[in-house]
């Protein structure tokens, strides 16, 4: 009984030591202690009492003592509670101090909360950046397509990578610049002689105001030619013109079409019109011998005129039909 009293309490002992153990870090503790860090055991049990990873606290605050910078683990603390990333806040603010660039904690960590990779700004400060443009197509004022790329180097400005712009503005002015200096172009011979010429006008316009980036320089990589858009415009607008052209002519024939289809409908009215009349003559020489007005050797007479007038129309009609140009007897 005895021995079984001593194997619950070797086994009750073993899970307090442990549950001490991992609720207490106190290797932590003994590893900051060793690097001249003054932090309490209490201060510790307080971190996991507040939901806070000891070792994202200590661990940090060891390097920063140790490259010589002056940070509490209360701001360490905060820092983490509000969603930074502690230990590369301290990484920057240490890559800082060896590059001799002011910065401060506030100010790394107002950059990492906002989102901006801090440590990378560091190094960008000290090592530029290369950014290269997409290709970007412009006209020249003779209507030649030039299809130009550059190559924009570019510093992290720390004072303003809150609030300022990033690498896609800096692209989409450099492809502006681009655009403008090419389209002010009076040939494009001139910005494949030059193309410098383009650096230096899009430098000229302070492109990186505004931007967490400083533009050192800005580079032509590569200037084709593309398309002749000014043919291609002109060719479109002649067939545009030629197809107005061609509706017009469309337009008057179908008036002329309207006007003469007018024309024998009106003929055809005149026709109608003298058939009628001829059909009341012969009721008007009936009433006119009816009448004792027309007697009947005028009426003969008048037979005589209309048969000798048909006879002279027949023979005209023959002698055109010969071709002789003569009528025969």
């Amino acid at each position: 009984m005895d021995l079984l009293s001593g194997f619950f309490l070797i086994v009750l002992l073993i899970v307090f030591f442990s549950f001490f153990l991992n609720f207490i870090p106190v290797g932590l503790w003994i590893s900051a202690f060793a690097a001249g860090v003054k932090i309490g055991i209490f201060n510790l049990i307080g971190m996991r009492l507040r939901r806070v990873v000891p070792s994202q606290i200590v661990i940090p605050l060891i390097k920063a003592t140790k490259a010589g910078l002056n940070v509490s683990s209360n701001k360490l603390e905060a820092h983490f509670l509000a969603g930074g990333n502690v230990d590369r806040v301290v990484n920057s603010l240490i890559a800082a101090q060896r590059a001799n660039i002011p910065l401060e904690f506030e100010r790394a960590a107002a950059i990492d909360l906002a989102g901006r990779n801090v440590l990378e700004a560091v190094q960008m400060s000290v090592n530029p950046k290369v950014i290269e443009t997409p290709v970007v197509a412009a006209i020249a004022k003779d209507g030649i397509e030039l299809k130009a790329k550059a190559r924009v180097t570019v510093r992290a400005n720390i004072d303003r990578l809150v609030g300022g712009a990033g690498e896609e503005t800096i692209i989409a002015r450099v492809g502006e610049g681009i655009v403008t200096t090419v389209g002010s172009a009076e040939t494009h011979k001139e910005v494949l002689e030059n193309p410098d010429l383009i650096s230096r006008t899009v430098l000229n316009k302070g492109l990186d105001a505004g931007t967490a980036f400083e533009i050192l320089s800005i580079d032509i990589a590569d200037v084709d030619v593309g398309r002749n858009i000014g043919a291609q415009l002109q060719m479109d607008q002649a067939e545009a013109d030629k197809r107005i052209a061609q509706a017009k002519a469309e337009e008057r024939r179908a008036m002329a079409v309207a006007r003469e289809q007018e024309m024998k409908a009106a003929v055809q009215e005149m026709r109608a019109k003298v058939v009628e009349a001829e059909a009341e003559v012969p009721k008007a020489m009936a009433g006119a011998l009816r009448e004792g007005k027309l007697g009947v050797m005028d009426y003969y007479t008048m037979q005589n005129i209309i048969a000798d007038t048909q006879m002279r129309g027949s023979i005209s009609g023959m002698a055109k039909s010969d071709g002789s140009g003569t009528e025969k007897k």
